[in-house]
């Protein structure tokens, strides 16, 4: 055997123990510990029919500030349906996913974008066998004084222009 050739059969076994190895010494992220629970939110009161009713008008405010044909539900605390309302001509479809996403955020107590980044960026593919999820963004959780009251959540245009939305409907709770 050449030189030439003990060098390349040498760097082949090299490149396939580091490879190896550090492959190897990948660790599941699922097996990682948090110090803290996380989205560690107590539920609060459920939020009233008036201030549900508020935070849908803002949030259709800003679906027809962009014309967008949305449908918008508000759950309680309890992740019981407050308030809803469907734009004209929204897709009827969507009608029962905004729902979704309202409960989905307030049982879960985090925005339903979490679960699509879970499933779509990091593989975490055993959030489709929880129940009661939905992995698209667009329910957010409406925290107030650090408890959570309710959930937004908006269905019927992209998941990036629902989230949009309802954001704006939860901006009116601090």
């Amino acid at each position: 055997m050449s030189l030439k050739s003990v060098l390349i059969v040498a760097a082949f076994v090299v490149s396939l123990l580091v490879v190896g190895g550090s492959h190897a010494q990948q660790t599941n992220p699922l097996d990682v510990v948090p110090d803290k629970m996380p989205f560690d939110i107590a539920y609060g009161a459920p939020i009233s029919l008036d201030r549900a009713d508020a935070v849908i008008a803002a949030a259709i405010a800003e679906s027809k500030k962009r014309d967008w044909k949305l449908n918008c539900a508000v759950v309680d605390s309890g992740a019981n349906l407050v308030s809803f309302k469907r734009m004209d001509g929204a897709q009827l479809a969507s009608i029962s996913v905004a729902e979704h996403k309202a409960r989905t955020a307030v049982k879960f107590r985090r925005e339903t974008k979490v679960f699509e980044s879970g499933i779509q960026l990091t593989n975490f593919n055993y959030m489709t066998t929880l129940d009661d999820v939905i992995a698209s963004r667009g329910g957010i959780p409406l925290v107030e004084g650090g408890k959570m009251i309710g959930a937004i959540g908006c269905s019927g245009g992209t998941g990036s222009q629902d989230e949009v939305v309802a954001k704006a409907g939860a901006a009116l709770i601090k």
